[in-house]
């Protein structure tokens, strides 16, 4: 019979890969708690509509990324291609507000988006991402890219660079696009890709963040979004990087830095690193104000971030895999249960470690135990059955020692 193989764009992870995912997680765990934020675990799959009504339907997400389908009763459904939009559901849908004024909440899990795989870019992929609802005020933009930052170099991440930039709000925002439109009906529209053609009327901002180099280079002179915007989002944009310098953050002020999705409003954010090659995007997120109100809940502002796990493992590179503190070898048939019994003690006594299930020769047991990486090879034998000892093998020195298992823990 032939294999089935798994789909493109969908990767299994064993150990270390896994490490360091598992990882990321413990460390997100750590950070985000100590800013008080609490877990939320939403669905996998969600109704169409929650994804365009939140992303925007002009987006590239829900026009080209989407994996959408119908149910058994007609209903369109959608893999999530991203956090945020079940999280404000997940919020309206508990009533979340009516119980209390500022919710700090973090999840992470796999998203799905239909794009060409690549290094760090899979059809289904891993983030982690935070949300910050309930406050309006300048300081919660900060602490949560403070968060982000502590969390990032938590993990080892190194290179790092933020850009900051502010994207207006909806009384600012239709002037700003409009004197963009403006600009780039003046272009060669030839001399720019498919999508930035597409996108000048549907959505202006997305050609400002454009990678192809004709793009870039014809749309360097675009009129500015900080240049644009009132004097609230001024005010507002000012108090984040005052307090970011305050924190000594370092950052840029990036002009041209946007966001994919429509629901993003003022302040956002992106982390880059030179870590793995060429400048990549590590983190990112921004404000959202009006998002929840949009879906049917109150009008709840809100902030937050996304990391995308396997661009961070990138960056990271391998973790080394912890060593398992005993390999217990089996030398006589009658000795498995004992050995089972004794790895179980240990075990309890908070050590890490392996047993055989079967008895072998001495050569094929300590072969095993060095491919399983263990600091110490546990031998039963016949005689050690009978006198109720362990023989202890250093698997570095290859000294041993024979001790009796009650005093076996103070050994390994």
């Amino acid at each position: 019979m032939s294999k089935v193989k798994r789909i493109k764009g969908f990767a299994d992870m064993f150990s270390p890969e896994s490490d360091t995912f598992t990882f990321m997680e413990t460390a997100a765990r750590e950070v985000f708690g100590s800013f008080g934020y609490k877990e939320l675990r939403t669905p996998i799959i969600e109704r169409t509509e929650l994804f365009k009504r939140s992303i925007g339907d002009e987006t590239d997400v829900v026009q080209k990324e989407m994996y959408t389908f119908d149910d058994r009763k007609g209903r369109s459904l959608t893999m999530r291609p991203e956090a945020t939009a079940g999280v404000m559901r997940a919020y309206i849908e508990g009533n979340v507000n009516a119980s209390e004024q500022i919710s700090k909440l973090f999840t992470f899990g796999p998203m799905f988006r239909y794009e060409r795989p690549q290094k760090g870019r899979m059809r289904q992929f891993h983030q982690i991402n935070c949300e910050c609802l309930g406050p309006v005020e300048p300081h919660a933009d900060a602490e949560v890219i403070l968060m982000l930052m502590t969390f990032l170099t938590r993990i080892g991440l190194k290179e790092l660079v933020l850009e900051v930039n502010s994207l207006g709000c909806r009384d600012c925002r239709p002037q700003y696009n409009e004197a963009l439109r403006t600009f780039l009906a003046n272009l060669n529209k030839e001399e720019l890709c498919e999508d930035c053609r597409r996108r000048m009327d549907t959505n202006p901002l997305r050609v400002l963040d454009c990678k192809v180099p004709a793009c870039k280079a014809l749309t360097e002179n675009a009129p500015t979004i900080i240049e644009h915007t009132c004097e609230t989002c001024r005010t507002h944009h000012d108090k984040v990087l005052s307090t970011l310098r305050a924190a000594d953050v370092p950052f840029i002020q990036n002009d041209r830095l946007v966001r994919g999705l429509d629901y993003y409003n003022r302040t956002t954010f992106e982390v880059v690193s030179n870590a793995i090659g060429s400048q990549s995007s590590v983190a990112g997120g921004g404000r959202y104000d009006g998002l929840i109100k949009q879906l049917g809940g109150a009008d709840v502002p809100g902030i937050g971030f996304a990391c995308g796990m396997e661009r961070l493992a990138l960056t990271l590179g391998e973790r080394e895999v912890e060593q398992p503190d005993f390999y217990i070898a089996i030398l006589d048939e009658a000795g498995l249960e004992a050995g089972l019994m004794l790895a179980q003690s240990l075990r309890l006594a908070g050590k890490k470690g392996d047993v055989s299930f079967a008895s072998k020769s001495m050569k094929a047991q300590m072969r095993q135990a060095g491919k399983k990486g263990a600091r110490k090879a546990l031998i039963l034998g016949g005689d050690e059955l009978a006198a109720k000892t362990v023989v202890v093998k250093d698997m570095e020195t290859g000294e041993q020692v024979t001790v009796s298992q009650s005093e076996l823990i103070e050994h390994i």
